[in-house]
């Protein structure tokens, strides 16, 4: 069992709006404590520190995974299809399958070059903005965050344009499992969400088998030989995984830099006048005000994690990435929000062999999609304050009016 101090126990309910909409003010208390603490409502040991979850994000002693002889149970049977749809996820992998499985994957990814995609990303940008500059007021993570990270990871996976609203409302419903959080209700929503998600993906492999296309899923059935040859239960794993990962994040991310660039006092349009700074404000961004703030990992052995605190093997623990993103102790200035700073850096698209596969190509959407909203639309700012919505983990807006 994992061994406790009072001194570094606190209590935060996760579902308090006060804590959702600025985790940032906890994370500052917890850094004046050294080391790790312990949540009492999820029950587990939290680092909080860049450096300790940047280590523990490539230490192979901490898996995604329980230890072998440890797994956890099986899902209820209202989640056989949501079981169904991670059960070769990626990120429910360790070596060796998850090396030969993200192997193929970043193979399929290399086929079809993501920087070919920035003219088509900068097309859809503009299309959506076609669609409402005529307005004068918007809700922008409607009308622009959403549609563009949605429409692009589809069309890299070969999903038709329409199916994105489903695949945009499945996704939704299917990672609120992962908050840990979720209500009975939630549960069979996911379900339900899978199992639509599982058959259209079904049908469209078939498709593929009769008529390739150069995208992901057509690349990834063409693997024919072993080791890298892959069923179809692991393609459809990965291609929700993508879906889900690819669109959910990005999405928050747009709006939460948005969100962050119209309160400061510069331009927001200066952070992009080249590539060069619009990259380092992306990469500030993720720092500042990430999309996720949780992951979590299971002790692999017995670990100190401190001279106070020791976890024993099968013991889950929690990465806290949002407070890493402001640790003091690494940071100058960490809760100012600094494209040009020197001690950059991020633990947002995690590390070591879990790191996001999309990573590229999410930067490329954001960098583009900003770009050009600021460029079209020089005088926008913020119509209304913006709440976060009710989710811990996946720290996004409600919704983000502007107006110009």
């Amino acid at each position: 069992m994992m061994t406790q101090t009072s001194k570094r126990s606190f209590s935060q309910n996760p579902k308090d709006p006060a804590f959702y909409n600025n985790p940032y003010a906890l994370y500052s208390r917890l850094h004046a404590i050294s080391g790790p603490v312990f949540w009492e409502d999820y029950g587990f040991w939290c680092l909080t520190g860049f450096d300790t979850v940047t280590t523990a994000l490539k230490d192979r002693r901490f898996s995604r995974l329980p230890p072998q002889g440890m797994e956890k149970e099986a899902l209820p049977d209202h989640l056989r299809n949501f079981e169904d749809s991670e059960r070769y996820s990626l990120l429910q992998q360790e070596p060796p399958d998850h090396t030969r499985l993200r192997k193929s994957v970043n193979r399929a990814f290399v086929s079809r070059s993501v920087l070919s995609m920035e003219s088509e990303i900068r097309n859809l940008a503009n299309r959506c903005i076609d669609e409402f500059e005529h307005l004068g007021e918007v809700d922008l993570l409607t009308a622009y965050a959403t549609p563009i990270p949605v429409t692009i990871i589809a069309r890299l996976l070969g999903v038709p344009d329409q199916h994105c609203d489903d695949l945009r409302a499945w996704s939704n419903a299917i990672v609120r499992m992962y908050t840990m959080t979720q209500t009975i209700e939630e549960e069979h929503a996911a379900d339900t969400a899978a199992k639509h998600f599982i058959e259209l993906l079904r049908e469209l492999l078939e498709e593929r088998r009769l008529c390739p296309a150069n995208d992901l899923l057509s690349h990834l059935i063409a693997l024919q030989e072993p080791p890298e040859a892959l069923s179809d239960e692991q393609i459809i794993s990965t291609a929700i995984l993508l879906l889900n990962a690819g669109h959910e994040a990005t999405v928050h991310q747009i709006g939460n830099t948005v969100h962050t660039l119209l309160r400061q006092s510069t331009p927001p349009q200066s952070y992009f006048k080249d590539v060069s700074a619009g990259e380092a404000t992306i990469n500030e961004a993720m720092r500042y005000d990430a999309p996720l703030h949780m992951f979590t990992r299971y002790a692999q052995e017995d670990i100190e994690l401190h001279p106070e605190v020791t976890i024993a093997r099968g013991d889950e623990i929690a990465l806290l990435l949002g407070a890493a993103n402001r640790d003091p102790s690494h940071f100058d200035n960490a809760d100012q929000f600094d494209p040009g700073r020197v001690d950059a850096g991020y633990t947002t698209l995690g590390a070591g062999i879990h790191f996001c596969v999309g990573a590229a190509l999410a930067k490329l959407e954001m960098r583009i999609a900003l770009t050009t909203l600021f460029e079209r639309l020089p005088g926008i700012q913020l119509a209304e304050e913006p709440i976060y919505q009710d989710s811990y983990h996946f720290h996004g807006l409600q919704k983000l009016i502007v107006k110009w």
